[in-house]
Parts: C-alpha cells; structure tokens; sequence
C-alpha cells in the first residue's frame, strides 16, 4: 500500500462509541469487533482490580463483554456506552464479591506481593522514597481500604484506576454527580483518617 494512503489512514479519527453502536445495530458486525478490542483490555484492568486474580478477570471481562452484546440493543443511545459497559462490570464484579462472601485483601496481591487495588487509587508517579514507604505500610493501606463501603471503592477504582469523570461514574452508578463527588470525598477523607490512627 503506498505510504500516502498509510499516513492518511493513521491520522483518521477513529469512529466514536456511539456511531459504532448504531452501525451494529443496522447490522454491521464489524462496528462490534471495534467496540470489543476497545474496551477489552480497560474492562479486563477494572474487574482485575476486585478480583486480584487473571484467571477470574478474564472470565468476567469476557461475561461483561457478552452481557453487553446481549443487551446493546435495550442500550440507550443518548447515554454514553463507556458508563454503560463500566456499570455492566461493576455489577458482575459485586455479583463475584457476593458470591464470594469475604474476600481477604491479600488476594488482590499479585505474585510479587503487590497489591494492585492500592496501586489503581495511588499516586501515578511517586518518588521512590514514597514507593519504600508504601511498601512498609502496606497493610494498613490494604486495611483501611478495606474497611471503606463498597460504592466508595468502587468510584475511587472507577476515579483512579479507570481515569472515569465524575459524570461518567455518576452515568455508571446511575447517581447524582453531587452523590459521587460526596462519596469520592468522603472516601479519601475516610482513607486519611483511617491512616493516620
């Protein structure tokens, strides 16, 4: 292909959600395949982050991914599909977490011992003094995210760990943005708090 049409064809933007929605629904199965490696590997991230195990995180990414397609056409076009399919993943994830009872903090720990619901709410560059400290109090960071509400964490995870708005929380929650802002603060302030003791 000649490098004219190459350079063209990067530079074009990509369809949005909302036109790839309407094209499958007119019957366009690519549209879908587009939509589906969009947010594959961003619905596999969150639902990674409350299971903290792959082989869970793959199953749910791809029942979300299914329950999605099953029900994109009782979707609302006039929504935004992101918070559609991140509320469709916040709900298997609560389903998983009430199926499981009591999941202990530690299984969100990868094998280094990492834990990775600490790193989606962290600081994305911290100084390497701050990374030694966090390592030394890592299980009262674990600890006191435990004892946050479920909706908390869910919209620091949404926040932090999916780069959500707090209008694309709110369309995900289905609640106020006020209801959101209030329950992110609340939950940092609730972190502090916590840490501190």
């Amino acid at each position: 292909m000649d490098q004219h049409i190459l350079k063209l064809l990067s530079i074009m933007p990509s369809p949005s959600d909302s036109k790839l929605v309407a094209s499958y629904l007119k019957g366009d199965e690519k549209s879908l395949e587009t939509l589906i490696s969009r947010y594959l590997k961003p619905i596999y991230g969150f639902v990674y982050r409350y299971t903290g195990n792959s082989a869970n995180a793959e199953d749910m990414a791809q029942e979300v991914l299914v329950k999605a397609w099953k029900n994109l056409k009782k979707f609302d076009q006039s929504k935004s599909f992101k918070a559609w399919v991140f509320a469709i993943a916040r709900n298997t994830c609560i389903d998983f977490l009430r199926k499981k009872k009591d999941i202990p903090f530690s299984e969100f720990e990868n094998e280094d011992g990492e834990n990775t619901l600490v790193d989606s709410i962290a600081d994305s560059a911290p100084l390497p003094q701050e990374i030694m400290k966090r390592k030394s109090i890592s299980k009262e960071i674990t600890d006191a995210i435990a004892k946050l509400p479920l909706k908390s964490r869910t919209v620091l995870l949404l926040y932090y760990g999916s780069h959500f708005t707090f209008q694309e929380i709110a369309e995900s929650m289905g609640e106020s943005i006020n209801t959101v802002k209030s329950r992110h603060q609340r939950a940092v302030m609730s972190l502090r708090k916590l840490l501190a003791r």
